[in-house]
Order: C-alpha cells, then structure tokens, then sequence
C-alpha cells in the first residue's frame, strides 16, 4: 500500500502528513527532532494492513512549514490536535520517537480522552538539561553539508539502516544534498525541554501507555524507574541490540510489540 499526501493548515502552519490508509484503529505517527515523517515508512506499511495510519513532518521538518515562528512544546501539541481533527481520526492512537514520543505525550496529558493509547518510543518527561541544545547545535555544525550523494550522507549519519532513514529526509538541489529544517528552529524547538521535567504532564496521562526502550538507551534508567513508579500500570519492553533509532534498526521487532499492544486495547 502506498501512501497519499494530505496537508494540514493551522494557524498559517502547512503541516504535510503521509497517510497511509488502512482500516480500524487510527495510529498517529511523530519523528524526532530534526526527523522526517519518512523514518515509519517500514512500519507504516505493515501497521497499515490493520490500522488508518498518519504519519507527521512536524513544524519546522520535511515537507512542512520550515519557519515557523512558534516552535514551543503547546505548538507542537496543538499541531497534533489540528491533524487528528482535520483527518476526522476518532480516538487516535498517539506513538513517537523521541521528540516526537514527548509531543504525544504532551498531547495525551493535555487532551484526556482524546488517544486511545500512547506509545513511546526511546521518550520520557526528560528533566532540565541545560546543554542540551548547545550539544544538538554542535551535533548539527558537525554534518558536512551538502553531502555529495546520498550515499554519502547515509554513510556519515550512522550507515546502514539507520543512515539510509535519515538520508532518506534530505532533498536534493544547488548541486548536493541538504537537511530539510533549519539548525536554529531544531535547537528553539528543545528550549523547554532543557529547561525542566515534564514529570507532572506524565503523571495526568490516563489512556493505556506502552513505553519502548532500546537496549542502549538515551532514556536514563533512574527516569524510566520513575516513570513506572508513578505509572505503574504501563507496560515497558527493551529491545535488544538496539540504539535509540531503533524504529529505523528494528521496525519488524516494533511492529510486533506494537501490534500486541494495540490488540490488547480491543
């Protein structure tokens, strides 16, 4: 199955979104930072035999507005909202990597009722972390755009799958290929995250939640432990061999635990 382009307008916004069709269940899809909605391009397809699924290029990212002038936490959350309301998707499933996973859980505390279930993926209420976006910034300086080919880009970011999935997010033009987002909206976009816990937001969340780690985690073990702790009916899985991309290493492994996930919600 292949998927359709529909765009999203909130509030001036054009938010590009990669539906995939299917029945049943809808399933809303969120990247990462400096992400692409392209990066559930494997999983998408399989979640779609089961499930109407949506995957998002959110503010500032892929196909959709590069500028926008509000890239804050409620932003991102109302974009969500816009989406699920826009596509007419009853009672969504909310799932996001990183990023993407503390967007839907922002969503999911801010909107009770509104997800039928909330997946996250290598994401959690995070804590203050002031290097944070100075750390993202340098990380960013460090890509020695424009790549020459594709490959070459595939290669400096992590080869393999991995690679191949964020290569898969540039364009090409003036002779090269380039990221598709601006280095000073990806760091504006982490400004609160860097700044404190959201803790309290993962403390309201009231729909079933599924949490995904990978083995080797950007999650810190004392965050996971409390957010169990405080939540102790979310059910929590580690995949091993895996690195926290690993939607793009892993995506048959996560479709599986998705799958048994969403089955259990009926």
């Amino acid at each position: 199955m292949a998927w359709s382009e529909h765009v999203v307008v909130r509030d001036g916004v054009r938010l590009a979104c990669r539906d995939w069709g299917g029945p049943g269940q809808p399933v809303v899809l969120l990247h990462g930072l400096a992400g692409h909605a392209g990066e559930w391009d494997m999983l998408a397809r399989r979640l779609s035999s089961e499930h109407r699924v949506v995957a998002v290029d959110q503010r500032g990212h892929g196909a959709s507005e590069r500028h926008p002038h509000d890239v804050s936490r409620a932003a991102y959350v109302a974009d969500v909202i816009a989406v699920v309301d826009q596509l007419a998707l009853q009672r969504p499933v909310l799932a996001g990597q990183s990023l993407g996973g503390h967007t839907a859980m922002l969503t999911a505390a801010a909107h009770p009722g509104l997800a039928r279930a909330l997946v996250l993926v290598e994401a959690g209420p995070g804590g203050p972390n002031p290097n944070g976006p100075v750390d993202v910034g340098r990380w960013l300086d460090s890509w020695p755009t424009p790549f020459p080919s594709r490959e070459a880009a595939a290669a400096f970011l992590g080869g393999g799958v991995v690679g191949e999935g964020w290569a898969a997010g540039l364009e090409q033009r003036d002779g090269g290929w380039w990221p598709r987002f601006d280095k000073d909206v990806m760091i504006r976009s982490l400004a609160e995250n860097a700044q404190r816990s959201f803790l309290q937001e993962w403390r309201q969340i009231t729909c079933p939640t599924l949490v995904v780690l990978a083995q080797t985690s950007f999650i810190p073990a004392q965050e996971t432990d409390q957010m169990l702790r405080q939540r102790p009916a979310t059910l929590a899985m580690s995949i091993p061999g895996t690195n926290h991309d690993l939607h793009l290493e892993q995506p048959h492994i996560l479709h599986t635990a998705l799958t048994g996930f969403l089955e259990s919600l009926s």
